[in-house]
C-alpha cells in the first residue's frame, strides 16, 4: 500500500471505530485522544469535582482509560485516586445531563452545572435546566435512575 492510501485507510478506520465505543452510553468529546479513545467530561478532572473548588482542567499527561473512555486529571495524585475507585468519581448517566435523562433524552452534561448527592456526581446541560432540577431534585434523580437502563445503549439520534 502506498503511504497516502495507508494513511487514508487508517483515518477512515479510526473514524468508524468510534461506533464501537458503548453506543452513546458515555457523553464524550468529538474526536479521539492520542490513545484512540474518546475523551470523557470534556477533559475536566472528575476527581476535582469532589474537592469543593472549581473543576480543574485535566492534562493529557495524566490520562486513564475506563470502559473505553479516556479521562484527564490535573495531577498524578488525582489520577491515582480515580484509578483506585473509578465508580466513586464518574458522573452518573455516562456524563449526560441528569434532567435530560429524567425526560428520556441524552443532553450534554456541563461541569459548571453539577450537583453531588449521596456521593454521586450529576451534571446538567445549563443554568436554566439546573434551576428546574433544583425545584424537585429528589424526583429528578429517582426517575432518571429508573429511566437510564432503558436509554443507556440507545443512540442519541433515536431518542
Amino acid at each position: 500500500m502506498k503511504p497516502s492510501v495507508f494513511a487514508s485507510a487508517l483515518c477512515v478506520s479510526l473514524a468508524l471505530s468510534t461506533g464501537v465505543f458503548a453506543a452513546d452510553e458515555y457523553n464524550v468529546t468529538n474526536g479521539l485522544t492520542l490513545t484512540g479513545n474518546p475523551l470523557g467530561m470534556h477533559g475536566v478532572d472528575p476527581v476535582s469535582m469532589f474537592d469543593g473548588d472549581a473543576p480543574k482542567t485535566g492534562d493529557a499527561v495524566y490520562d486513564t482509560t475506563h470502559d473505553g473512555v479516556d479521562y484527564y486529571f490535573a495531577s498524578e495524585e488525582a489520577q491515582q485516586t480515580f484509578e483506585a475507585d473509578p465508580a466513586a468519581y464518574l458522573p452518573q448517566f455516562g456524563g449526560f445531563c441528569a434532567f435530560g435523562v429524567f425526560v428520556g433524552k441524552k443532553l450534554d452534561g456541563d461541569v459548571r452545572y453539577a450537583d453531588i448527592v449521596d456521593g454521586r456526581l450529576y451534571l446538567f446541560v445549563n443554568a436554566a435546566i439546573f434551576e428546574k432540577y433544583l425545584e424537585n431534585s429528589e424526583e429528578v434523580i429517582q426517575v432518571a435512575h429508573e429511566t437510564w437502563p432503558g436509554i443507556s445503549a440507545t443512540p442519541i439520534g433515536d431518542l
